[in-house]
């Protein structure tokens, strides 16, 4: 599941309504409606901090919905995914789908949190 796109502002837990890009170029900040996608080089703001936002000194700010800032709706990817999540939820644990004890793996050796397991069909150790 993608999950809400959350403020890049440190210590920020509010969720992403803006997304700010810096046209280095011209000087220009652009702070417009969050983008589709999440980008590497843009910064996605809340409602407070795309309220506030300033510009160094020279450089002009340019916001293309300037006004209210509402979250977007979730997508219909989005609630795929928590369908998907809930039925995965639902099914019943390997262990109970495996009737053969035969063919169940067995753990060999353990280190911390790591296992070693047994390869049901050949015997060995799996790596």
């Amino acid at each position: 599941m993608s999950g809400v796109r959350r403020c890049s502002r440190t210590a920020c837990q509010r969720v992403a309504v803006a997304t700010l890009t810096y046209v280095y170029s011209d000087s220009t900040a652009v702070l417009g409606p969050l983008a589709t996608y999440a980008e590497p080089h843009c910064y996605d703001l809340c409602a407070v901090h795309a309220e506030r936002l300033t510009a160094p000194r020279g450089w002009e700010i340019v916001r293309l919905a300037p006004g209210e800032y509402v979250p977007p709706p979730p997508s219909h990817d989005d609630l795929l995914a928590l369908a998907d999540a809930v039925r995965e939820a639902a099914r019943p644990p390997a262990t109970e789908l495996a009737p053969d004890a035969e063919l169940s793996t067995v753990e060999v050796n353990r280190r911390g949190h790591l296992r070693v397991l047994k390869d049901p069909i050949l015997g060995e150790p799996l790596t």
